[in-house]
């Protein structure tokens, strides 16, 4: 297989990440002539172009990563499905229900795979964190929390496109924890949600967001976002049981647990250290699972209702901030795709 990858910020991940797992970049795409020029020397990119549909029409390119600014995910995953390409999408899916269910359509009409990259479901704390909880060690989950926390002082993006007004922060960079707690816990129900705008005053959107969540299963649930906070970036989440506590992030080289099977006493209670590898950004291990559901034409769990789920579950947030009013996430949002 051959890969051509649109956007080189978040898009050299992407590339660096094919070439880990042995397969070819064919074809790259970039606004920015300098970038563009540079990256196809170093690497020996035999295909470069500033338009991505030129890039979608190399024939012998098999999978498309569209890692843009999000507000261009829809014509670039839609074009790329359309001529034959596996697409693997940055998180997150869209900035809109209209664009994920134009995306949704198009992956059903095209019959290729297609992947969100949520990356967090493999940074290495939260993986393991997934398997302790699932292994019953912590009991029964009734309340968990994450956040994504990132000075976008210093993270404008190339072009300053974070700073477009059309991209709602709790969107496109809550996403990662929304995304967290829907993949550990399950979909939310409802939601209730403040925001302020105190940090980057010069900034079109509201810098920060907290939401709470009710899941279907009984669980509360809590996602903080800032993009003004004064902190180093970080996802800290925290899974309270019934038998235990988890905390884990991913810039730690550690999650820690406490857990009645190790503390009986109260009074011994405390948490033990356990190692993990740091890598917040695995995009590497992400695009080898990718490339694995290809080559064994089996389905993609991180696939595009998946990716539109997460999507509305933020929305939904951002709407009741607006609206300062509970939001129903199935019944106004999940039932406008769910069955498509």
């Amino acid at each position: 297989m051959k890969a051509g990858v649109i956007g080189l910020g978040m898009g050299m991940a992407h590339l660096k990440g094919y070439l880990e797992n042995g397969i070819e970049v064919a074809g790259i795409c970039d606004t920015d002539r300098v970038l563009l020029e540079n990256i196809q020397k170093k690497f020996g990119i035999p295909f470069a172009t500033f338009d991505y549909r030129d890039l979608v029409g190399v024939q012998d390119i098999d999978i498309i990563s569209v890692a843009s600014p999000d507000y261009y995910h829809r014509e670039q995953c839609v074009d790329g499905l359309m001529a034959g390409k596996n697409v693997l999408c940055e998180k997150p899916l869209a900035l809109n229900l209209e664009d994920c269910i134009e995306i949704i359509k198009a992956v059903r009409k095209s019959g290729k795979k297609f992947m969100i990259g949520q990356v967090c479901r493999f940074a290495p704390g939260f993986v393991l964190t997934k398997q302790i909880i699932d292994s019953g060690e912590i009991g029964e989950l009734f309340f968990v929390e994450s956040e994504y926390a990132h000075d976008y002082r210093v993270a404008e993006g190339v072009g300053k496109w974070r700073k477009d007004p059309r991209r709602k922060p709790f969107i496109g960079g809550g996403c990662h924890a929304v995304d967290l707690l829907r993949w550990i816990v399950g979909d939310p129900i409802e939601v209730f949600a403040y925001s302020n705008h105190k940090c980057l005053v010069d900034w079109p959107v509201d810098d920060a967001t907290i939401a709470i969540y009710r899941f279907e299963n009984g669980v509360m649930g809590k996602v903080f976002c800032s993009i003004g906070c004064i902190r180093p970036y970080t996802m800290r989440s925290v899974f309270y049981g019934t038998k235990g506590t988890i905390i884990s992030d991913n810039t730690s080289d550690h999650i820690l647990l406490c857990s009645t099977r190790y503390f009986k006493e109260k009074s011994s209670y405390n948490f033990a250290k356990i190692p993990v590898e740091i890598a917040h950004h695995n995009v590497a291990a992400e695009i080898k699972y990718f490339i694995r559901r290809i080559e064994n034409n089996e389905a993609v769990e991180m696939n595009e209702t998946e990716g539109a789920k997460t999507v509305a579950t933020c929305l939904a947030a951002v709407i009741s901030s607006q609206e300062n009013r509970k939001v129903d996430i199935r019944e106004e949002l999940f039932n406008q795709f769910v069955g498509l």
